[in-house]
């Protein structure tokens, strides 16, 4: 029976970014305190954390010290490594969840897109490819264009694009980074819109979170509305699906579900994170227990928390909209805090670089306004950041 006291519970987590911030910052009222590994001097999560290792994500070394110093073990970011976690694991019995074994799946989209399509869960038509030829198979029997995504490392955007039956496939292998790891084709989804489901695995319990809908510019999450606007039936079919996905996958933790709603109103799968999502961010005002809280319960053994939504939710991205790396100041934030039912959360990143997630800002109704009506208001505040 895990417990809590003045002997204090620590989760080790590896990453210190924004989500390693906001995982410290909902385990404080639970009496866990967190210590993170990440390489980046003064990350966002060090303010926050009881204690800061300076260490590569995959550095033995500093997972090792992480797991001395630690109850349970977790991760923010994919880059940490499955074998580094699971000799740490072992060394010092600590318990690691999600599961290594759910990261080596999840790290690699083919493995990934094979794991599921064997139980079961929909997911888009897909094919390995290794070179130029295998493009052209490809296309060939999904028809053009096709999706074309590296197997390994892509992310907000990066290491995916379209390609189209007269481009030069050898170069388009090479601008997604698909290198030694290789890539898969996906057939396009004409889709309705996107959403997402963060689901939860306790211990011996799962959880999800109402379905959000998200708009994505240039590959890169922007906004979140929750809940999506579609049909109840679209909604509780992407719960179900969520479900499915949490029946696959091997230990306790959060999962963000990225999905496709097709025209015909099914649900596919796109990809999996093994952690809380960035889409997931509307339930720090917007659900009874955040996505951070209930990932550290989840971790920790505790019971997992009440998924409800409190109210419509919109959330914003706050990206660096400049042309090249700088000190990272922020204005407008007057206007936020200004604003009734706004709330804004900076990530304490120094510095800005075209596109990074530097913050969010959730905007929740103040006189029964639904999601939709939050939008504007939304982006009005989102654009009114700035940096200088």
């Amino acid at each position: 029976m895990t417990t809590i006291g003045p002997s204090g519970t620590t989760l080790g987590v590896v990453g210190g970014g924004q989500l390693g911030r906001m995982l410290a910052e909902a385990a404080a009222p639970l009496g866990i305190d967190l210590v993170v590994v990440d390489p980046t001097p003064k990350c966002p999560a060090s303010a926050v954390a009881r204690d800061h290792v300076v260490a590569d994500f995959d550095d033995p070394d500093g997972v090792d010290e992480l797991a001395a110093r630690a109850d349970y073990l977790t991760y923010e970011i994919e880059l940490a490594d499955p074998d580094v976690l699971e000799r740490a694991s072992e060394d010092h019995g600590v318990p690691v969840h999600p599961s290594p074994e759910t990261l080596r799946t999840i790290q690699d989209k083919l493995v990934q897109k094979r794991h599921l399509a064997e139980r079961g869960v929909p997911v888009p038509e897909f094919v390995a490819v290794d070179d130029a030829d295998d493009v052209a198979a490809a296309i060939h029997e999904l028809e053009s264009p096709v999706m074309l995504k590296a197997r390994r490392g892509g992310y907000d955007g990066r290491g995916n694009r379209p390609v189209h039956e007269d481009e030069d496939f050898a170069a388009a292998l090479a601008e997604v980074g698909a290198g030694e790891g290789g890539a898969m084709a996906e057939r396009m989804v004409d889709f309705e819109r996107e959403l997402s489901v963060i689901g939860a695995v306790g211990d011996g319990e799962w959880a999800t979170f109402p379905a959000g809908e998200n708009v994505h510019e240039d590959e890169i999450l922007r906004t979140t509305v929750v809940p999506a606007r579609t049909s109840d039936a679209v909604r509780e079919r992407a719960q179900a699906v969520a479900r499915d996905v949490l029946d696959a996958l091997e230990g306790r933790g959060v999962y963000g579900i990225e999905l496709f709603e097709t025209a015909d109103g099914e649900i596919l799968v796109n990809e999996i994170a093994p952690r809380p999502h960035n889409s997931g961010h509307w339930t720090i005002e917007g659900a009874t227990t955040s996505q951070f809280e209930q990932h550290t319960r989840a971790v920790a053994g505790l019971p997992l928390g009440s998924t409800h939504r409190r109210c419509p939710t919109v959330m914003v991205n706050v990206l660096g909209d400049v042309a090249e790396p700088t000190r990272a100041e922020l204005t407008g934030v007057g206007d936020v805090l200004a604003t009734p039912g706004a709330h804004l959360h900076w990530y304490g990143k120094r510095e800005v670089r075209p596109l990074r997630k530097m913050g969010h800002v959730t905007l929740t109704p103040t006189d029964g306004e639904d999601a939709a009506a939050l939008l504007e208001p939304g982006r009005r505040l989102r654009d009114g950041l700035t940096f200088e």
